[in-house]
């Protein structure tokens, strides 16, 4: 559930997400791969980069663990989806050595015009990871408009 802070002192107000939400996008963005007979790892993280979920499908690669959790985690911090990170380091190489992963397949979550945390997804192409990101996306916005 993405819970809303309380204003206090002044201060402004910053959505954060739950557990449950979460869980509703990484059933879908299973059920995106599974539709399409691929197998990865799915990662989302809240706004500061840290893991919220993760979940590596029967026969994904180990590998793919730490390439979801940081695209989902470049995706978070940047507010940028991977593909563009990765469609820069083209132009400027040296991004490269921002501790970021620039490969499609993350990307960051916004409810309300706030970046509240990203997903990221490996284990098969960069599109087809892109393809479940987004998945797992449209379904945690609409729960968290539920």
């Amino acid at each position: 559930m993405a819970a809303q802070h309380e204003k206090v002192n002044g201060m402004r107000t910053r959505f954060a997400l739950g557990l449950s939400k979460v869980e509703t996008a990484v059933r879908a963005g299973c059920v995106e791969a599974q539709n399409q007979g691929w197998t990865v790892t799915i990662a989302v993280v809240g706004d500061p980069g840290t893991l919220i979920q993760l979940s590596r499908m029967d026969e994904a690669s180990p590998a793919s663990v730490t390439t979801a959790t940081e695209k989902a985690r470049s995706a978070a911090l940047t507010g940028i989806e991977t593909k563009i990170l990765e469609a820069l380091v083209k132009d400027r190489p040296a991004l490269v050595t921002m501790g970021r992963v620039s490969i499609e397949g993350g990307v960051p979550i916004f409810y309300q015009g706030q970046k509240v945390g990203g997903i990221g997804v490996s284990g098969v192409q960069s599109q087809q990871d892109a393809q479940i990101a987004n998945a797992a996306l449209a379904a945690l916005i609409t729960a968290l408009d539920a």
